[in-house]
């Protein structure tokens, strides 16, 4: 075996030192260009966040794209700094879209619910704080997530949806109008009369000061049934109100019913002996 001598180290030496020299001019470019890179990066980043900022986007849905921006850029700064340098760039390009592919096929349910809540966010069919009701749920939005939409219901449970569940399912969004429908459905008796309730029930939509005056409040003969004529009040009310124009609307029919004589019959089921 040939012993490494002095000569062979100062050979190996000059070796070094003219490759490091040959290598030096793509190695300052490339640290040239990575900071030049990452100022331009910084620069897009902020004119995107302004632009969004100023059209409004919703802010989860802002800070997922301005990363996906960040880390687009950024990879493309990286493939770009190999180029320079003079490594073969297409076999990073391969081993990147090879992790890529890796962890869609081990994240499916994940990249579905995902994929769900950046079409929540951008189609916006309903918006932090509204009521809504989907997949037998009924609450406030408190959370629109990526994965996931929180709600919180009116007893004070929050309750958690994948997005995917949700935005395949219909969804009732009961803040998006201005104005919502109060509708109470209430039964007197067959001996009762039609009229004298129907303006009791006309009276308790006109001493509702929430109630909006137009449209007039109305009442209908809904149904004559086994036990009951059931006769429905409507009128309208800001949606913000609703839920006290109900509950308190619901209330004045029993004690003005019961003032004015009018029944509201059990149900009447009839046993055959």
């Amino acid at each position: 075996m040939k012993e490494f001598s002095a000569a062979d180290f100062e050979a190996l030496i000059k070796e070094w030192i003219t490759s490091l020299i040959k290598f030096a001019p793509a190695l300052i470019g490339a640290i040239a260009l990575y900071f030049a890179g990452k100022y331009l990066i910084n620069f897009i980043v902020k004119m995107v966040s302004k632009l969004m900022n100023k059209r409004e986007v919703e802010p989860t849905l802002q800070t997922f794209l301005l990363q996906l921006i960040r880390w687009v850029l950024y990879i493309a700064l990286f493939l770009t700094i190999v180029q320079v340098i003079g490594l073969p760039a297409t076999q990073f390009i391969a081993i990147i879209t090879s992790g890529f592919v890796a962890v869609g096929l081990a994240l499916q349910g994940s990249l579905s619910n995902f994929a769900s809540g950046i079409m929540i966010l951008i189609f916006k069919p309903f918006r932090v704080g509204d009521i809504i009701e989907g997949k037998g749920q009924k609450g406030t939005v408190k959370n629109i997530g990526l994965f996931a939409t929180t709600l919180n219901k009116p007893n004070n449970e929050q309750v958690i949806i994948p997005n995917t569940q949700l935005f395949s399912d219909s969804i009732i969004n009961y803040s998006r109008e201005e104005k919502r429908r109060v509708f109470i459905l209430v039964g007197i008796g067959y001996g009762d009369n039609i009229q004298k309730a129907r303006e009791v029930l006309l009276q308790i939509a006109k001493d509702q000061p929430l109630a909006l005056s137009t449209p007039e409040p109305e009442v209908m003969v809904e149904e004559l049934a086994e036990s009951s004529v059931n006769l429905s009040l409507r009128y309208w009310c800001m949606s913000a109100d609703y839920a006290v124009c109900y509950f308190n609307s619901l209330e004045e029919v029993k004690n003005r019913f019961d003032a004015a004589n009018i029944n509201i019959p059990y149900p009447q089921v009839q046993i055959n002996q």
